[in-house]
């Protein structure tokens, strides 16, 4: 099929847009459309509620490309040009008399179509605006995300397949045109890419998608755009844990994504609600590849841990938290940064030791930050001893360095269960897997918004039943409850879903369990 971009026909004559654009309003409009310097066009920030797509059906889990369902994008800067003669496209100025007037009145008019929603008739005005000057007045370029915006509402209303993938390619040949005209290869390529994975994932391949995305982040550095951290963030995440690129690739480009986003933070001017939305899903996306064997360095360690042991030096969870992620990380002994920090850990939080056997061995593991092999050897000592309670304990440690340390909530939620069969009316377990089920929210949705709040709701069920059970963690369940209680769903969220308070409601994503319907 052969899709026209640009048809020379349309409904309204061209005599009638010359007597249009005689009128004094049309004039007025070209004045604030076509001779407007380029960053005063730049609009405010826009929040885009996208609407959450999965690309596995059936779980949330570490192999699951992360729905982000909530993303801020506005319109891609533009580069200042003083003059119409740095691009190389037609311009306005390089057109005959009859052509420019055509132009600048679809130019207008489509505009005026565009805001009102109405995309069929503001399509053939914008192709003759597009066709006749796509280098505008050569400094103005919002004309491309017109286009690209008509032409998506173009494709979510199309029913056959052939017609949506020619829609697709328009929308990619404008991007394509833009960055002919006007330059700014990488954020392009980042538009593309979030375009692919948000709104024509059906049309992409995940290579495609996930290489343009790259070489945007590749490009830009710490100076990244904001809108392609979160859904990159989640693809290279599956990637590392699915093996399909390397360690060494992988924590180059998670380590990029972190300064990226530092920078954003520390220079977000008017883009700082975009750069929190994003502060609540990327970087917990890229610190659970701190699970992942031999992925991060020491640097990485050393900057993230030896500086919150800085601001807590005496706190013995802290302490002991950077020198098992220091050893992860296998900074040499003799750094003067975990020389610094196993000082403090041998005056301040000195244990004694298990004596010599299984669970020794484990610990001495688990101090190195070798998680595996410690869980390995916990398992045998489980498997070798007669007390039960003993059996749970290190059952239940289990279950949190999966949780903690190994980043795998599915794993430690299977271990934090065997915990609670092997001793009854034991309330941890399931303050565990109550924590489990709160810290979801980036796992399961974009760490803010709808599909991030509802994990809530069987997190407070697993507290409350603690309690019920085990009045010894009260104290504890009540502390999550009142914490987690603010960040359930509005009244109105509830409603605008048609769902009733109280009724029943599952969750899904890895989650997978059926609760009650609560509002904050």
């Amino acid at each position: 099929m052969v899709f026209r971009l640009f048809d020379r026909k349309t409904e309204t004559t061209k005599q009638n847009q010359r007597n249009v654009s005689k009128t004094k309003g049309t004039n007025q409009k070209l004045e604030q459309y076509l001779k407007i310097d380029s960053y005063t066009y730049m609009k405010e920030i826009k929040i885009l509620i996208i609407g959450a797509f999965v690309f596995a059906l059936t779980s949330c889990g570490s192999k699951t490309a992360t729905a982000i369902a909530e993303e801020v994008i506005e319109e891609t800067p533009v580069v200042e040009a003083p003059a119409e003669a740095l691009t190389p496209c037609t311009t306005l100025s390089q057109l005959n008399s009859g052509d420019r007037d055509e132009a600048e009145t679809a130019f207008v008019l489509y505009r005026d179509f565009v805001k009102a929603g109405d995309m069929a008739k503001a399509l053939p005005l914008w192709q003759k605006a597009y066709q006749l000057a796509p280098g505008a007045n050569g400094r103005i370029q919002y004309h491309f995300d017109d286009g690209v915006k008509i032409y998506t509402d173009l494709f979510k209303k199309a029913q056959d397949k052939m017609q949506k993938q020619a829609y697709v390619d328009t929308v990619m040949m404008i991007y394509d045109k833009r960055v002919e005209c006007f330059g700014n290869e990488a954020t392009i390529k980042g538009r593309k890419a979030f375009d692919y994975y948000y709104n024509f994932h059906e049309y992409s391949d995940a290579d495609k998608t996930f290489n343009l995305f790259k070489e945007a982040v590749e490009s830009k550095g710490k100076e990244a755009d904001y809108f392609v951290i979160n859904p990159f963030s989640s693809l290279l995440h599956d990637r590392v844990v699915d093996g399909k690129i390397s360690k060494e690739e992988g924590s180059k480009l998670a380590v990029t994504l972190d300064s990226a986003i530092a920078h954003g933070l520390a220079t977000c001017g008017n883009k700082c609600e975009a750069w929190n939305i994003i502060a609540d899903y990327a970087p917990n996306r890229l610190e659970s590849l701190e699970g992942v064997d031999d992925f991060y360095d020491c640097d990485y360690y050393s900057n993230k841990y030896y500086t919150q042991f800085l601001e807590s030096p005496a706190d013995c969870e802290v302490i002991e938290l950077a020198y098992r992620r220091m050893l992860r990380g296998k900074c040499d002994i003799n750094d003067p940064r975990l020389v610094e920090v196993k000082a403090a850990k041998d005056k301040n939080c000195f244990t004694p030791p298990p004596p010599p056997g299984l669970l020794k061995q484990a610990f001495d593991l688990y101090s190195t930050g070798d998680y595996k092999g410690a869980i390995v050897l916990f398992e045998k000592f489980i498997d070798q001893t007669t007390d039960v309670e003993k059996k749970a304990k290190y059952t239940l440690l289990i279950a949190k360095i999966y949780y903690g340390d190994i980043k795998n909530f599915s794993s430690a939620r299977k271990y934090a269960r065997d915990a609670a069969n092997m001793k009854s009316n034991w309330g941890e377990p399931y303050i565990l897997i109550g924590k489990l089920y709160a810290s979801s929210g980036p796992l399961c949705g974009p760490g803010r918004g709808w599909d991030s709040q509802i994990v809530t709701w069987p997190a407070i069920d697993k507290f409350q039943y603690a309690k019920k059970i085990d009045p010894s963690v009260a104290g504890e369940a009540n502390k999550w409850i009142n914490t987690y209680s603010q960040y359930m769903p509005s009244r109105e969220d509830i409603f605008q879903r048609g769902i009733k308070e109280g009724s029943a409601f599952k969750v899904g994503c890895w989650i997978n369990e059926s609760t009650t319907v609560r509002v904050k």
